[in-house]
């Protein structure tokens, strides 16, 4: 396997760039407004490079809302938001029938779930029925309503964001939701010379949601996506990576481990992975990188180990060093 990888490495770098180029470009054009938070605009990226959803944690004021408007501003996607409340109802997002008194007849009125780039702000403020009314639109990109079926556009994709600190009025996603999302992406605190830079932002006359950037013309994303789909694995690297699946159904510290779409969802974030840094090819490196976003969310700890005060990425880290690289 390492004359393999060696063979590969550096001869097909450069036959691969709309997924660079894309990075490129949205690392500085998110940069011109959000200070810091590198991995999180990287992690973004990726979300939307694959084609799935990603859940936002972080404590309130990291820019968690902001990074993601600008994204949908960077990507030229139609946007809309919607905010969580303990009273909303799955109308509130999906739409409803309403019957016209002129045409005798219920015509179904489009709710925000119709759009290309959802933002749900404090998801876990929503309450289950709601948060259970996202999961169709979520994994098959369509809404049914009064047995009728309405399809979501093929960019469809949700941005949902959450406080891990605040439990009073919230319900926490159930396991079956959190596996509908591609990514959890953890949002820390920027550092001293990030947090300088923000303030400095905040005294410039323009507000930082209006700031102008350039958007990326449709085909280029379409591109960039394409070339995710045709990075080459070997079949050494998919054992390594089934070997990392696998071991966390029998891993000590883990009660639940992570399911067949759990690997599917490694495999692709690996691959987009793999694309961000030029290569057609996969390695065990990329696997490494997408486990912890890709797993932490997926998998459910023994309640002694939490209470030890071990989390899914401290759990994740040991069991990846505790499989042998493939040779």
């Amino acid at each position: 396997m390492n004359e393999t990888i060696s063979e590969l490495t550096g001869t097909e770098a450069n036959d691969y760039r709309p997924t660079q180029a894309l990075f490129a470009r949205g690392r500085d054009q998110l940069g011109r407004i959000i200070a810091g938070q590198s991995e999180m605009i990287d992690q973004a990226i990726l979300t939307l490079l694959c084609g799935g959803h990603a859940l936002i944690e972080g404590v309130p004021g990291v820019a968690k809302t902001l990074t993601v408007k600008t994204l949908a501003r960077f990507l030229a996607l139609d946007f809309r938001r919607v905010q969580g409340t303990p009273d909303m109802m799955p109308a509130d997002i999906l739409g409803t029938s309403v019957f016209s008194l002129k045409t005798s007849e219920f015509t179904f009125h489009r709710g925000p779930v119709f759009t290309q780039f959802l933002l749900t702000d404090e998801i876990n403020r929503m309450p289950p029925r709601t948060q259970a009314a996202l999961l169709e639109s979520m994994e098959e990109r369509q809404v049914t309503m009064d047995g009728e079926t309405h399809p979501l556009d093929p960019y469809f994709t949700v941005f949902a964001t959450q406080n891990p600190l605040e439990f009073e009025g919230t319900y926490p996603l159930p396991e079956a939701q959190l596996d509908r999302f591609l990514l959890k992406i953890r949002v820390g605190y920027p550092s001293a010379d990030e947090e300088r830079a923000i303030l400095e932002r905040h005294l410039a006359a323009t507000a930082l949601d209006q700031f102008p950037i350039e958007p990326i013309a449709p085909e280029e994303l379409a591109a960039a996506r394409a070339e995710v789909r045709s990075i080459r694995i070997e079949p050494a690297v998919l054992d390594y990576l089934l070997a990392v699946i696998r071991r966390t159904r029998e891993w000590p510290s883990i009660s639940l481990g992570a399911s067949p779409r759990a690997a599917a969802a490694l495999l692709l974030v690996a691959r987009a992975c793999a694309a961000r840094e030029g290569r057609a090819y996969l390695l065990p490196d990329d696997v490494k990188e997408a486990a912890i976003p890709c797993l932490r969310h997926r998998l459910i700890l023994k309640p002694e180990v939490e209470l030890e005060g071990f989390d899914p990425d401290r759990v994740i880290a040991d069991l990846l060093a505790a499989i042998p690289l493939p040779r």
